[in-house]
């Protein structure tokens, strides 16, 4: 089947016998003040291990031979049974299934999938099932269909309701099902992917002649009229569930607004609709919700910064508004981000699409000095304009920086563009068709605003990112003149090494071979003649950036006279960790834009006039 591309698969035999060996365990329940032990079945590969509500069943889930080379284990055989917590014994065995390698790219297993336990009954399994074959292309009514089965599980399963979009078990707060502390309420959240839509859906898991009720559906990118999600506790059995006041819960959110992050906590009426704003975090600060201390929300706990105070914990009485400090932290390397100021700024693209970044400011910068400015951004594709101009972050929060944050260049010199929005917009499956177009667009609009605030220096301009952040970078380089160098961190850039679809792009390649050669900056090495820094870690095993990535390219730039520099990290994944990594991408970073950005020439080169290819 279509599979995403993995690094870390299992490569013969010997791999899987070592797989095994290292993977199985003994399942047991261990009473702690007599070290008795029960043993619950025999050694086994176990994924995961669930105890009932009650206390009296454990959910298993086994892996199983065989094994498969092409897919990662998440995907081997597995079978999940109910067992007595008592004796050990086999209550009940749930689903079995083979290998699932022929689950279509964004669907799911046919049968029964993600089974899980009731929170709010002693033994109650609920799981799902799809109605569409697993397939997110089929044209169907329903797509789900989520089951009950009780104990002692010997009956037959009782439907509990049916979706129009896919249901995905898992997470808490809004995704897949929320439960109620009373155990009358059940939230259930179902996404079309391929619209990006959500909907809510109100239920009633212990009365199924109670018809479900739409309570909020969006789109997933929406960030204004996000409703939060619910404030979740554990109750007496350790089970997480909905904090929940008649038919009433609490949610907590970004409040994403035009003026950035405003965090909230809501009291929202489910049977009126009704939401009443308990907490809403001050315009000059950035204050966060931890917990209730008081089931009517009137106390709170609550985390509170600004730009120049480090985070620290308050209590807050909502009625009275008044607060009083619970912790007194202070910044451990102060030093490092005193007089660094930044601004939170919005801008348009050329066809009209609102943009923001925050324009982050030196120590001891002056008014009116133009310096050497980093653009730093990550494109993310959205299904409308109205979503994608969206402003998120808050220029409220207090500096922070460490590892191998490009922030670290403030101390250099230079100022920092930073997540500057490069919106992708287009319906459904073409939202890539103007990739390049639309990345050009952003990234011209982000160097011009740097330049109109009176900071940036137009011919001193770099760009850099992480992930799809690099495969942004090296695009932009190909495709346009407006920065002088690039950073690249852990990239992929030739799309037909991901050729069952990457991101968000859904298509394979062969269904839009154009638009993997267009996407891919290594069909246009030719045209990369600004210098570029690749950096990559040895043992990536992040699904489509293999390091084979950065080294193609690298070597395509060099074949055809470009400049570039290949970093390889020992023993690094996807991000970096090692101390000796982290200050080593520091080094070669300020290295790299000191040599062709800081010390490049004011005045526009010949070849350079501001424009693009």
């Amino acid at each position: 089947a279509m599979v995403r591309t993995y690094q870390d698969l299992l490569q013969n035999e010997r791999d899987a016998d070592l797989f095994e060996y290292y993977a199985t365990s003994q399942l047991a329940i261990i009473d702690p003040s007599s070290g008795k032990m029960q043993a619950l079945g025999g050694p086994a590969i176990v994924r995961s291990a669930v105890p009932s509500p009650d206390g009296k069943q454990v959910l298993v889930t086994n892996i199983q031979r065989p094994f498969s080379f092409l897919v990662t284990s998440g995907s081997f055989p597995q079978r999940v049974a109910v067992v007595d917590a008592a004796n050990g014994k086999e209550l009940s065995k749930i689903s079995e299934h083979g290998i699932a390698d022929k689950v279509p790219i964004g669907g799911v297993i046919t049968g029964r999938r993600s089974a899980a336990w009731i929170p709010t009954e002693d033994a109650t399994l609920m799981w799902t099932e799809a109605l569409d074959g697993g397939d997110p292309r089929a044209k169907v009514e329903k797509r789900d269909k989520i089951m009950l089965l009780a104990a002692p599980f010997t009956g037959e399963p009782k439907e509990w309701l049916r979706t129009g979009f896919r249901f995905r078990a898992g997470g808490r707060g809004f995704s897949g099902a929320s439960f109620g502390a009373n155990g009358d309420l059940a939230l259930i959240t179902t996404v079309d992917m391929e619209k990006r839509w959500m909907r809510i859906w109100r239920t009633n898991p212990r009365d199924h002649s109670v018809e479900p009720s739409l309570i909020h559906e969006q789109s997933t990118q929406e960030r204004y009229s996000n409703p939060g999600q619910p404030v979740m506790e554990m109750n007496a059995r350790g089970q997480v569930v909905m904090r929940q006041t008649g038919d009433a819960i609490f949610t907590r959110g970004p409040g994403s607004s035009p003026e950035g992050d405003r965090p909230f906590l809501d009291h929202w009426d489910l049977s009126t609709g009704a939401k009443q704003r308990l907490f809403h975090s001050a315009a000059d600060k950035y204050e966060t919700v931890t917990d209730l201390l008081s089931p009517d929300g009137s106390k709170l706990l609550i985390s509170r910064e600004s730009k120049t105070e480090f985070p620290n914990y308050f209590i807050v009485d909502t009625k009275s508004g008044e607060s009083r400090a619970v912790t007194h932290f202070t910044d451990p390397v102060a030093k490092l981000t005193a007089g660094i100021t930044k601004k939170f700024v919005t801008y348009e693209r050329e066809d009209g699409v609102p943009l923001s970044a925050t324009m982050y400011l030196p120590p001891d910068y002056k008014e009116g000095q133009r310096l050497p400015t980093l653009v730093w951004g990550y494109p993310v594709e959205f299904s409308s304009a109205a979503t994608a101009g969206q402003v998120s972050g808050s220029q409220h929060r207090y500096n922070r920086m460490g590892g191998s944050s490009h922030l670290m260049l403030l101390l250099c010199g230079y100022a920092v563009f930073n997540n500057a929005t490069m919106p992708i917009i287009g319906e459904g499956r073409t939202s890539n068709d103007t990739y390049i177009q639309q990345l050009v667009d952003g990234a011209a609009a982000a160097v011009d605003k740097a330049v109109d605030m009176g900071i940036a220096d137009r011919d001193r301009m770099a760009i850099a990112g992480h992930s799809y952040g690099a495969f942004m970078t090296a695009n932009l380089l190909a495709h346009s003149d407006l920065f002088r160098a690039g950073v690249a961190r852990s990239g992929a850039y030739n799309r037909t090494l991901t050729p069952f679809g990457f991101q968000n792009e859904r298509r394979t390649y062969w269904e839009a071979p154009e638009i993997y050669f267009a996407m891919s900056p290594f069909m246009h090495a030719p045209k990369i003649d600004e210098p570029i820094l690749l950096i990559h870690g040895e043992v990536d095993n992040n699904s489509g950036t293999f390091p084979i990535q950065s080294k193609r390219l690298f070597h395509a730039i060099k074949g055809h006279g470009g400049k570039a520099r290949l970093v390889m990290l020992p023993n690094e994944s996807h991000g970096y960790r090692a101390k000796e990594s982290v200050l080593h991408v520091q080094a070669e970073t300020i290295d790299w834009l000191n040599r062709y950005v800081m010390k490049a020439p004011s005045e526009a080169s010949a070849k350079r006039d501001g424009g693009n290819r």
